[in-house]
C-alpha cells in the first residue's frame, strides 16, 4: 500500500476528528460550540477532511457480541515466498467472511488475521479456508478468551 501525503490538522481539526470519532452523529452546531466555529465552518473542514482522506467514512461500532460473533480469534500465517507475495496472500486473505483486519508483517511471520466467528465450526471453516491458499505455508491460530482492550478510534 502507498503511503499516503501526510495531512496538516491545526488544533479545530483535531478536535472536529476526536469529537467524530466519539460520536459520527454529533451536530455540526455541537462541534462548533467546542471549536469556536460557525456550522458552516464545520461542515467546510469535515467536507474537506473527507476529500483529503483523513475521514475514510462513518459507521455503526456494532457489538459483536450482541449480534452472535463472540469467537474472537488471532491467525499468524506463513506464506511461500515469491513476487508480490504479500499483496496476493493478502487479498486472498480478506475476502473470506469472518476476516476483519489483515495485516503484513516485518519478521518470521507474514500475517496478524483478526477474526470473528460464531462457533467454532464457523472458525474452523475460516481456518481451512486459508489452508486451501496455495501461497500459505502455514497458519497458527490462538483462541482469545478476553477483550481487555478493543479500540479503533486513532488518538490525534
Amino acid at each position: 500500500m502507498d503511503k499516503p501525503d501526510p495531512v496538516t490538522l491545526d488544533k479545530s481539526d483535531r478536535i472536529i476528528l476526536k469529537m467524530l470519532q466519539d460520536d459520527c452523529n454529533i451536530s455540526l452546531k455541537k462541534i462548533g460550540e467546542k471549536t469556536g466555529l460557525s456550522s458552516s465552518t464545520v461542515h467546510y473542514r469535515v467536507n474537506r477532511l473527507i476529500e483529503e482522506g483523513v475521514i475514510t467514512g462513518f459507521k455503526a461500532c456494532v457489538n459483536p457480541l450482541k449480534v452472535g460473533k463472540e469467537i474472537l480469534a488471532i491467525s499468524l500465517i506463513t506464506g511461500r515466498y515469491g513476487p508480490d507475495y504479500s499483496k496476493k496472500i493478502g487479498e486472498k486473505i480478506s475476502k473470506i467472511p469472518g476476516v476483519w483486519a489483515t495485516y503484513f508483517l516485518l519478521g518470521n511471520i507474514d500475517f496478524a488475521i483478526l477474526l470473528r466467528a460464531s462457533s467454532r465450526e464457523e472458525l474452523k471453516d475460516i481456518v481451512d479456508a486459508f489452508i486451501r491458499i496455495d501461497e500459505v505455508e502455514r497458519s497458527n491460530t490462538y483462541l482469545i478468551l478476553d477483550r481487555i482492550k478493543e479500540d479503533i478510534t486513532v488518538q490525534l
